[in-house]
Order: C-alpha cells, then structure tokens, then sequence
C-alpha cells in the first residue's frame, strides 16, 4: 500500500477499505479522487497509520466483500436503482416522523434538533430530484451504451451530449450532499443522544447515522465505479465508430 494512491479507485477495487477511511473521517465518496497522503495532509493524520490499517484489512480475508467493479455497467445501474434509491425513499418517509416529534418533545432544549431536520428535509427533497435525473436521463444512456457495446452497434447522440455532462452534474449534486450530511453529523455530535434522549431520539439518531452510511454507498458506486466506466464506454464506442 502506497501513499499515492487514488483513495476512490481503492475503495472501488476492494469496499472493504471504507471502513478504515471511515474511522479517520476520511470521505472515500465524494473527495475520492485524492491521494491518501493529500487526504491524510488536510486531516493533520500520519499517513502510516492509515496504511498500516489498510494492510490490515486488505490481508483479512473476507468472503463477503462484493466486487462491483467487475459487474456489468448495466446491472449496476440496476442495483444503484433498486437498493440505493429504493432506500432513499423508504427511509426519507420514516425518519420525517420521527423528526417532527422529537423536534416537538426535545427542540426546546435541543435547539440543533430543529437545524437537523431543516437540513435533513432538504437534502431528502434534493435528493428525491436527483434520483429521477439519474432514473429518468443519466441510468437509461448508460444502459443503451451498455447494449450497444455489447452488440457492437452505435448509440443515437443524446440531448445532453457527451454523458460526462451529466454525469459532472450528478457528482456536484453529491458534494453538495455530502457535505448536508456532515454538518447534520456535526450538530447530531456523530449521532451521539444526549442522556436526556428518549427511545425515539435515539431512534432517530441511528437512523440517521445508517441512512447517512448507505449514501456513502450509493455515491461511491457512482462515483468511483458507475461513472468513470461509463465515461470509458463512451469512448470507446466514439472510437468504434470513427474507426
């Protein structure tokens, strides 16, 4: 393991690596695309122990770690769709509740309350948005690019032209997620309940902390994998075609 390597093509290569970037706050998703030492520089962190943690776990053997670097782009954008969005929504529609009534019961005293459920309803509205975009415009190219390639055919021109175009788009929504989601875990103190907290504001927290985990996830598999191979299709059907 090496300093200079490229944190989201790590964790893309084997997903097990999060959980080390995890436990030194080091966002894997939507700040993937820098080295671990730049990463470890901003963060005031030895480099060393990162590594020696990654090793660690790289030498673990894990018969549970998914390789979804080797799955077809198609079927990726499938299990984004059906796992990740699915997610988003079914939980958006449990954890809304249970906001508003700790926000009644708590809010007075646990005035931050009120600021995470601000934030938490507009990244969910945003999201929501974002979802039908990638469901709707991004998903259905990348599966016809998919095909093409496949059957060695060619793509018609879409509206939007090269999919780098939304593609840049979808990845500057997700910082924009991201970085909701880390003020929401500032204000929650990383999700810790106070000693006041009832069941449902304990709830609440873990809820949030888990839906916050699943949408590390979801960026990722975009992010690193999803999308840098849809570019790379792209390409390679440009150059088919010209050939």
């Amino acid at each position: 393991m090496k300093e200079n390597q490229i944190i989201g093509e790590l964790v893309a290569k084997d997903y097990r690596t999060a959980s080390v970037f995890k436990k030194f706050n080091i966002d894997f998703c939507c700040q993937g695309n820098r080295t671990i030492q730049d990463a470890c520089d901003k963060k005031n962190i030895d480099s060393k122990k990162v590594l020696e943690d990654l090793d660690a776990m790289l030498q673990a053997k894990s018969e549970s770690s998914t390789n979804y670097q080797s799955w077809p782009l198609d079927l990726l954008a499938d299990y984004i769709e059906k796992k990740h969005h699915r997610y988003v929504q079914e939980k958006t529609l449990e954890i809304q509740p249970y906001l508003d009534k700790i926000c009644k019961v708590h809010g007075e005293r646990h005035p931050e309350l009120l600021e995470i459920k601000e934030e938490f309803n507009a990244s969910a509205g945003e999201l929501a948005a974002h979802m039908k975009k990638e469901e709707l415009i991004l998903f259905p190219f990348i599966r016809k690019m998919t095909k093409a390639k496949l059957e060695n055919t060619k793509v018609d021109a879409a509206h939007f032209g090269t999919v780098k175009n939304p593609i840049q788009m979808m990845m500057n929504e997700h910082t924009v997620e991201g970085n909701r989601f880390r003020k929401i875990e500032e204000l929650s103190n990383n999700y810790t309940p106070p000693l006041d907290a009832c069941n449902t504001y304990r709830v609440s927290f873990a809820l949030l902390k888990e839906f916050e985990q699943d949408l590390h996830l979801h960026i990722h598999l975009e992010n690193n994998i999803l999308f840098p191979r849809a570019i790379e299709i792209e390409k390679e059907l440009i150059q088919n075609l010209n050939a």
